[in-house]
């Protein structure tokens, strides 16, 4: 069997927590009153799980593409380009338009939409093929419809991109 190194984070909780950080690390958080023992038996039934989850983080990290500067500033040119561009098409098809949209640098998701209805698009996403950026848009614009990810949700997403799994997907690789 596999020996995993991990770290205990106890506190006031009460449940307990697994985590695989994105620096590989494995931690445990724990109520107080946890024993060591019932915590290594917790990572020992969840080893093929943590095994999984390092393997694909590290993966991720080995393909993680970090652009230059002068390629970050293409990036940003292009987004407001094109995006604003998008956001009118496919805002017009399904009858919702953003306040207002705005590029950013985030690195763990491509947009958001807040309740005041202003969506964020990350330049990251210019990194991807055309159809993916389509369902970013699609996807952003229909929370302003539904805030959640719902059953309605998606039926508006498909009216627009039928094949909305399949452009969802490029985003993963």
């Amino acid at each position: 069997m596999t020996k995993i190194t991990y770290y205990v984070k106890r506190s006031r909780r009460k449940t307990v927590g697994l985590e695989v950080t994105k620096d590989l690390q494995v931690i445990v958080r724990a109520p107080l009153k946890m024993s060591n023992r019932e915590i290594e038996r917790l990572v020992e039934k969840h080893t093929d799980w943590i095994l999984k989850s390092l393997s694909r983080l590290q993966n991720a990290s080995i393909a993680r593409y970090e652009p230059t500067e002068e390629e970050i500033e293409d990036l940003i040119k292009r987004a407001k380009e094109m995006l604003p561009q998008k956001v009118q098409y496919y805002g017009f098809l399904m009858g919702c338009m953003p306040g207002r949209i705005t590029i950013t640098s985030a690195r763990t998701r491509f947009g958001s939409c807040s309740v005041q209805n202003n969506i964020c698009f990350s330049w990251r996403l210019m990194l991807y093929p055309e159809e993916a950026i389509d369902y970013v848009v699609v996807h952003e614009l229909a929370h302003i419809k539904y805030k959640n990810h719902g059953m309605e949700f998606y039926k508006l997403i498909e009216s627009i991109l039928p094949d909305y799994k399949k452009r969802k997907a490029l985003l993963k690789k």
